[in-house]
């Protein structure tokens, strides 16, 4: 008898999720999601929010919401999501993907209090890094990964 893996519940409280810019069945985010939706399951998101607006946007085009995606995850491997994500994403063309990864991965600040409440947060990580404009950059900024410089 094949005995089933056992999934591994993060713990945001002393780690950090996936970046944004990590890749699941061609959608950006939804390593991050996962990582997100275990940890709210195990009472162990910390100060990350499940689901945030990336979340949903990304709900949005599996046709799922934040329960049922949840549901998944924690019952289910990383190979076993893929699948789920491909079969709920079988009759979206590859210009929907695109679409909606560039739509995370360029999400700004939509209003001037969101710009102050951004710039606030990434001058107290790195006051130098006034080339970090998405949000995607600014959680990698503070969760410590290497974000390139942008190139004028």
């Amino acid at each position: 008898m094949k005995t089933k893996k056992k999934i591994e519940f993060p713990d945001l409280t002393r780690t950090f999720p996936r970046s944004s810019t990590d890749m699941i069945a061609g959608i950006v985010h939804l390593p991050r999601m996962i990582d997100k939706a275990r940890a709210a399951n195990n009472n162990a998101l910390g100060e990350y929010v499940y689901p945030c607006p990336l979340d949903k946007i990304v709900l949005g085009f599996l046709k799922s919401n934040a329960e049922i995606f949840s549901d998944v995850v924690n019952r289910e491997e990383d190979p076993k999501v893929l699948q789920w994500a491909q079969e709920m994403t079988r009759f979206r063309t590859p210009t929907e993907k695109e679409i909606l990864n560039r739509q995370i991965l360029e999400r700004r600040p939509g209003s001037a209090e969101q710009w102050e409440y951004f710039n606030e947060m990434r001058d107290q990580i790195d006051p130098s890094r006034t080339d970090i404009e998405t949000w995607v950059e600014l959680s990698d900024l503070e969760e410590g990964r290497d974000v390139a410089l942008l190139q004028s």
